[in-house]
């Protein structure tokens, strides 16, 4: 069945099993193909689209419970499933309009007695997958990321080709309420066969049209509703949904204003409290905002509701305020249009960030290090083999050489880089003799860390150091950066192929490469120099074929995140451009600024937040911008950021887990619900909470409350590096915007006040403007005036 726009096929059981844009060259299939799942071993059949389950008065029906009527007239097709209580329709219909495919799904009460619905859920599978195959064109080509921004009324899907070629495929809802979207991850893990690529899964979004949960479910989720409804006697309830292409983010949210009267917000995710906030929302020209109101939980729990209606300024395109929140946590700002729709954002309001992190080198200093006498002696818990592990300690680092030095947590770190990491990772301390930490294997990614490590300890005068001066750390740094680099220096395939993968170390190399120079390590720095050139060289030469997107994994954002990262910094910009997209593609845009993270799914198994991966993804889009000076880049990297930092919010209201000061997560499940984990369903954890699920999980971790923040730090050092202490500005559509700021106009200029934590930059790339600080002062508002920044004490003294 075809229109202008679509193709389209479901099968004899009902299911949506092919859709094809008729404009893509590539013919990806945007739903998931039910023979890529019996070719691959997967028995996830009963998830394909179109499947559902329903809980009518207490009992379970699924659409297997009843053989489908499936009724194909001209340009649609009708299936219906026939229960005793109920009747449920499914209309694929590309005969109202050439250009889209209307998805309708209606349920009928059969019986005059009214009937109570408590769960109704929907399989919308589209091909997120990540495919088991060492084949880029299909992992980037047929292969989409799925980015939810649920609503009230206007609840929506962006499905992101992960080339972030166009077309895209976005769904909009236009009646019924969706009130969640979840999701189930299939997966083949084969880390421990020594297989690289080891790795292959897909996830399947699910539609929530009521409850959504198992009985009795509760959780800390106050944003999301979980309700269920009734169906009057012979009454019947309506969802439906449009289908159609877009070009891009801004294109996609265009065609929701203007065919589907979906408002358009402009948000920052993040706001500071007590901190001016800009708000914004487009609506079509003939609606209007009728109502507005914040809420969010006090610090007792307490749902608190403002109503900000009265703050609310029309403009030709929409309306505008400017907001103070005063208390932290999770926001949820929701617009009333015309007297009868309702639609939504969620911000994050945070506690200044530095104090954040200055809690957390405290907690990790004072609650993880173990001492002299402890079973692991000068390791920080939770032990780990992997390399990320060594992230809280150049957190630890670099947080002292930014704020306050306090002497004991370095020299903790110096110990443990001496008596515990230098043993533990190399024979006798062997710096060219790795152990095999992994059976008969060890990984050249641990070395990075490593490394960086070593270099931020080399930072430190004399006298703060106790046992080596910091010129040997350099060195130390150097050696382990060259193993890390080197495949001379392997002499199995596997530690020859990884030294030439691309890792976290684009983030210090080239400070590493000037301090070699300049501290007179000569001999070390061009071997260095030079192995690094050759990998950035060879990387940008393989562009065209992503082939640096395969890691250990089929499909990796710790391969083309760091690629990015190292071409933008070593200038290879058209490379940088091509991997550019993929990340692009990689992070998320949403109503829910935790629905905007870096997309990768293994860690939760469900669409998450990885604290890691995703800070060492955005701090690479943020390098690409300040590279290519394109804002798609800037918008994308900040966006990011946001998710990452609320791994570490101890304000956090809506999951389960509470962070106590300095305590942190590395993962956050977005989706809810979790099917696989309905527990997990927005929710902070570490990975070991899988351990008792048994499989892989098992061999990872020794036990199921091991601590969940083993992997986390080095993305902080990233962000301190990049948002932690720069502002931008940009234009658009004629107009001066900020990131990682507010922006107020005043008689002097605007007034730019920074969300860093150490405020020291400031940058305008559209104009090449800037303003860096003299020795690392910080300048927590400048005023940009006659083009120029200047600190707002500097102007005001003048004046």
């Amino acid at each position: 069945m075809e229109n202008k726009r679509f193709t389209l096929q479901v099968s004899p059981s009902g299911n949506l099993t092919n859709l094809i844009l008729k404009e893509d060259t590539h013919k990806m299939n945007w739903v998931i193909d039910a023979s890529y799942l019996k070719q691959s071993g997967y028995e996830e059949q009963d998830k394909l689209f179109g499947n559902f389950s329903v809980v009518v008065d207490g009992k379970r029906l699924t659409n297997a419970d009843t053989a489908p009527m499936v009724r194909k007239d001209e340009a649609i097709i009708t299936v219906t499933y026939t229960f005793k209580q109920v009747e449920v329709n499914m209309t694929y219909d590309l005969k109202q309009a050439e250009d889209n495919l209307t998805w309708n799904i209606t349920m009928k009460n059969r019986q005059e007695k009214e009937v109570t619905i408590t769960d109704f859920a929907i399989w919308s599978s589209f091909s997120y997958v990540m495919y088991k195959m060492n084949d880029l064109d299909m992992q980037t080509n047929h292969s989409a990321a799925v980015y939810p921004s649920i609503s009230n009324d206007y609840t929506k899907l962006a499905c992101v080709r992960r080339s972030n070629e166009a077309p895209h495929l976005g769904m909009y809802q236009t009646k019924g309420q969706t009130l969640s979207v979840g999701t189930y991850c299939a997966y083949h893990n084969l880390f421990f066969e020594s297989v690289s690529p080891s790795l292959d899964g897909l996830l399947f979004h699910q539609l929530i049209l009521a409850g959504g949960y198992p009985d009795g479910f509760e959780n800390a989720d106050w944003l999301y509703n979980k309700a269920g409804f009734t169906l009057a006697g012979f009454g019947e309830k309506e969802w439906e949904y449009k289908l159609e292409s877009f070009k891009d983010q801004q294109d996609f949210y265009e065609i929701g204003k203007t065919k589907y009267n979906h408002p358009v917000f402009e948000f920052q995710p993040l706001a500071i409290a007590g901190k001016y906030y800009d708000f914004a929302v487009q609506l079509p020209a003939t609606k209007y905002v009728t109502d507005a109101f914040v809420e969010h939980l006090d610090k007792y729990g307490n749902r608190k509701k403002v109503n900000i209606v009265g703050k609310m300024k029309k403009t030709k395109q929409g309306y505008n305020a400017k907001l103070l929140f005063r208390d932290a946590g999770e926001h949820k700002i929701t617009i009333e249009v015309d007297d009868q729709y309702l639609d939504s954002i969620i911000l994050n309001v945070m506690e200044p960030i530095k104090t954040i992190i200055e809690n957390r080198s405290r907690y990790i200093s004072n609650q993880l290090f173990n001492g002299a006498d402890s079973e692991n002696p000068y390791s920080y818990s939770p032990i780990s083999n992997q390399g990320e592990s060594l992230g809280k300690l150049s957190l630890v680092l670099k947080n002292n050489l930014l704020g306050s030095l306090n002497g004991k947590e370095v020299q903790q770190v110096e110990e443990s880089c001496v008596h515990y990491i230098r043993q533990k990772w190399f024979e006798n301390g062997d710096f060219t003799k790795p152990v095999n930490l992994y059976g008969d294997f060890y990984r050249c990614m641990d070395f990075e860390y490593i490394a960086h490590v070593f270099y931020l300890l080399s930072q430190f005068d004399e006298d703060v150091l106790q046992l080596h001066k910091p010129d040997t750390y350099l060195a130390w740094a150097a050696d382990v950066f060259s193993l890390r680099v080197n495949p001379n220096l392997h002499e199995t395939p596997r530690g020859k192929e990884e030294a030439q993968m691309l890792g976290v170390f684009f983030l210090y190399i080239d400070e590493l490469l000037e301090q070699l120079k300049s501290r007179g390590l000569t001999a070390k720095y061009e071997e260095i120099h030079s192995l690094w050139s050759k990998i950035a060289q060879t990387v940008a030469q393989d562009s065209s074929t992503y082939k640096a997107a395969v890691t250990e994994h089929f499909y990796d954002n710790a391969g083309f995140g760091p690629a990015t990262g190292a071409l933008a910094s070593t200038h290879h910009q058209d490379a940088a451009n091509r991997y550019g997209e993929l990340v692009l593609a990689n992070i998320g845009f949403s109503n829910d600024f935790r629905a905007q993270s870096p997309d990768r799914w293994w860690e939760a198994l469900s669409y998450m937040i990885h604290s890691l991966w995703g800070g060492v993804t955005a701090a690479a889009c943020l390098k690409a911008y300040e590279e290519l000076h394109d804002t798609r880049y800037l918008k994308a990297a900040y966006r990011a950021t946001i998710g990452i930092l609320y791994c570490y919010d101890t304000n956090a209201k809506a999951t389960d887990t509470k962070l106590n000061s300095g305590e942190a997560a590395s993962t956050y499940s977005i989706a809810g619900p979790h099917v696989n984990r309905p527990d997990l369903s927005r929710n902070r954890f570490g990975q070991s909470t899988f351990f008792r699920d048994g499989g892989i999980f098992t061999r990872l971790f020794t036990k199921e409350e091991e601590t969940a923040d083993w992997d986390m730090g080095e993305e902080l050092v990233a962000y301190l590096d990049g948002f932690g202490k720069k502002t931008f500005l940009y234009e658009e559509n004629g107009k001066i915007a900020v990131v990682n700021g507010s922006i107020e106009e005043t008689e002097a200029g605007l007034l730019i006040t920074s969300y860093a934590p150490i405020p020291t930059e400031y940058h305008f790339y559209d104009k090449e403007i800037h303003f860096i600080s003299e020795n690392g002062q910080l300048v927590p508002q400048v005023l940009f005036t006659n083009g120029k920044f200047r600190p707002k004490e500097q102007l005001l003294t003048r004046e």
